[in-house]
């Protein structure tokens, strides 16, 4: 009798949601925070203006660059060691080899079940490789794009995130009004990201969404009272 296939479906855009994460967290808090900390000091809207699209345009580049940068290192150190693995298995073969064993321990084999697995990877350097960057480093091949992926993903979820609570300033002259109406959008979109944020992670969504609004609300109200108290 046919089987109605198994189909198995994993989350598997892991690397660009914590790129999204990254960006949107600070790119919806720290130009909001800015924007309200100019609103306790100054009442022209054109001023928030400048100095949030300026915060946005070096905020931005400057996660972005941190991202490409971390990228990189993944990479680099990942081809450092693999080098120094190749180069074990055709110095110190048996050590690896026993290496192995114990690895295969841990998954319940016995000495007699791991063999003919370690002789077949002795006998191939890098298959023996790979499987020892996995099972014994833990480390995963990083796609050759990562970096710049990771770049352009977290550089352009700041700039995304960092328009949205200067939307208000860029509509309202009046620094003040637009501060109200900053908030409220503001908060909304921590909220929703929050939540969103929360069902990809696995955590839970509305503790992550009451999470992601608190620390957002704190660090704009803080902000804006120690601007205010400074230009009293």
């Amino acid at each position: 009798m046919p089987q109605t296939p198994h189909i198995e479906k994993h989350f598997t855009s892991g690397e660009i949601v914590r790129d999204i994460v990254i960006g949107m967290s600070d790119g919806l808090t720290v130009p909001f925070a800015l924007a309200a900390g100019l609103s306790g000091a100054v009442a022209s809207s054109s001023i928030i203006v400048t100095a949030g699209f300026a915060e946005i345009v070096a905020g931005s580049i400057a996660m972005g660059l941190g991202g490409y940068l971390a990228g990189k290192s993944d990479a680099e150190h990942y081809d450092s060691e693999y080098r120094r693995e190749i180069y074990e298995i055709d110095k110190m073969l048996d050590h690896e080899k026993d290496e192995v064993f114990e690895i295969l321990e841990t998954y319940g084999l016995t000495p007699a079940e791991a063999a003919p697995i370690v002789e077949s990877l002795a006998a191939r350097p890098k298959d023996f490789a790979d499987f020892m960057m996995r099972f014994e480093l833990g480390l995963e091949k990083p796609e050759p794009k990562r970096a710049l992926q990771s770049g352009l993903t977290i550089g352009g979820a700041y700039a995304f995130g960092g328009l949205i609570p200067l939307v208000p300033y860029i509509l309202m002259s009046e620094a003040h009004q637009a501060l109200v109406w900053s908030v409220v959008i503001t908060v909304v979109a921590l909220f929703v990201f929050g939540y969103v944020k929360g069902r990809f992670t696995g955590a839970k969504p509305l503790k992550s969404a009451l999470q992601t609004c608190f620390i957002g609300s704190a660090a704009a109200g803080a902000a804006f009272l120690i601007a205010k108290l400074i230009s009293e």
